[in-house]
């Protein structure tokens, strides 16, 4: 039986996905709240910046893994255009479901895909860039998910990696004090739910850091590896070219 980490528990590795998407399809409704309240707003600077560093172009053909809400796919369709593509994609239907029916309301049809990163239902070189944001910590093989990405890629294509990483030393106690007491409680209080918030916390400290993120993805195949740091390590932006 091979194990993995589900926050700091240790769980067989057929149950994570299950595990995964239990705490989403339980904080769905408020997933958007919640990212403002636990992130003071600034989880819409990071992703602006995300944004800004993909560079996109018009026609360009696109793949948010993860897409969850649909903030990046939003922001992503409006760069391409009419003659670019953006496929919104997620493991969970409660929030792809979410996050479709925001994009629609905005007048944005996107196809919209439930699917697993691990195993990717596209083509060989489809896309020009990919982009997970929040999501590649939730993933049971991050190796294999980071290698699907690079075959899904163009050559010259780029890969953007949003996630949160580790927080720059003098602030760790803080931060740690404010991970485990306040977000739970702030999950209990807004989405009735302290324990998906818990694991929330759990998950950001079992995640690999920059430089061993920034490892596993020339790993993957990607030539060269960038790694922005936001808000002091808070979260990271990693770029990768596929060779």
């Amino acid at each position: 039986m091979s194990e993995t980490h589900f926050g700091f528990e240790t769980v067989d590795e057929a149950q994570k996905a299950a595990r995964v998407r239990s705490v989403f399809d339980s904080v769905a409704s408020k997933y958007d709240v919640m990212n403002d309240l636990m992130s003071m707003g600034l989880h819409r600077a990071w992703k602006a910046y995300t944004v800004a560093v993909a560079n996109l172009r018009e026609g360009d053909r696109v793949l948010d893994l993860a897409g969850g809400t649909g903030d990046l796919s939003r922001a992503f369709a409006r760069k391409v255009g009419e003659r670019g593509t953006v496929v919104h994609t997620d493991i969970n239907e409660a929030m792809l479901r979410r996050g479709r029916d925001r994009l629609l309301d905005e007048g944005l049809v996107l196809p919209t895909v439930i699917c697993d990163a691990e195993v990717l239902p596209f083509a060989t070189g489809s896309f020009d860039l990919v982009s997970v944001a929040f999501g590649l910590r939730n993933m049971t093989h991050k190796d294999r998910a980071l290698a699907e990405m690079n075959r899904v890629l163009r050559p010259g294509g780029r890969l953007l990696v949003l996630e949160f990483s580790k927080i720059a030393p003098p602030l760790a106690k803080a931060y740690d004090w404010y991970s485990f007491n306040v977000l739970p409680r702030v999950g209990q209080w807004v989405a009735g739910d302290a324990d998906s918030y818990r694991y929330l916390a759990e998950s950001i400290r079992m995640h690999p850091g920059q430089a061993e993120l920034k490892a596993m993805m020339k790993g993957a195949g990607f030539g060269h590896v960038d790694v922005h740091n936001l808000s002091a390590g808070v979260v990271a932006l990693h770029v990768g070219i596929k060779c």
